[in-house]
């Protein structure tokens, strides 16, 4: 089992933004690996995974989802990765739950998108409100951040 969270580590971090512990055991959660914190610095650690200002790196330099080149702000499935919880629907508009502090990042990446069935978000804390402009197209949102948030 190690060896998988081990892998599952490594490729999370070189893959993806990981810009703290909390982040890095949700990431592994919705890979099936439950893990405390105590675990979780320990495998840090063995891995030699280094934390600069744009999150985790591998040894080899490796990581912070970034690439050789940076190809601008993070998709809606990256911050959905990073931040998302829960998506519902109610008549035309989307809810989507988020850890705290995750719903001014979705919101400005749902905008950045431009997705032709959204017509705008309103961001807390916690929470986006997603305005589409009717049931069926608020249904498609929900259908499409829900697939975001499973996968």
């Amino acid at each position: 089992m190690k060896f998988q969270r081990h892998n599952a580590i490594r490729e999370l971090v070189a893959h993806a933004l990981v810009a703290n512990q909390d982040e890095l055991r949700r990431k592994l959660r919705r890979r099936g690996f439950e893990v405390t914190q105590a675990t979780l610095s320990r495998d840090i650690h063995e891995l030699q995974l280094t934390k600069g200002p744009n999150g985790y790196s591998l040894p080899n330099g490796n990581g912070n989802g970034h690439s050789v080149i940076d190809d601008g702000p993070p998709s809606v499935a990256e911050i959905m990765e990073s931040f998302g919880l829960e998506v519902k629907h109610a008549m035309n508009q989307v809810i989507l739950r988020t850890t705290m502090g995750g719903a001014q990042p979705m919101a400005a990446a749902l905008d950045r998108e431009r997705w032709s069935e959204v017509l705008g978000t309103i961001a807390g804390d916690d929470t986006v409100l997603v305005i589409c402009p009717d049931l069926k197209r608020a249904h498609e949102v929900e259908s499409r951040l829900r697939r975001m948030l499973e996968s």
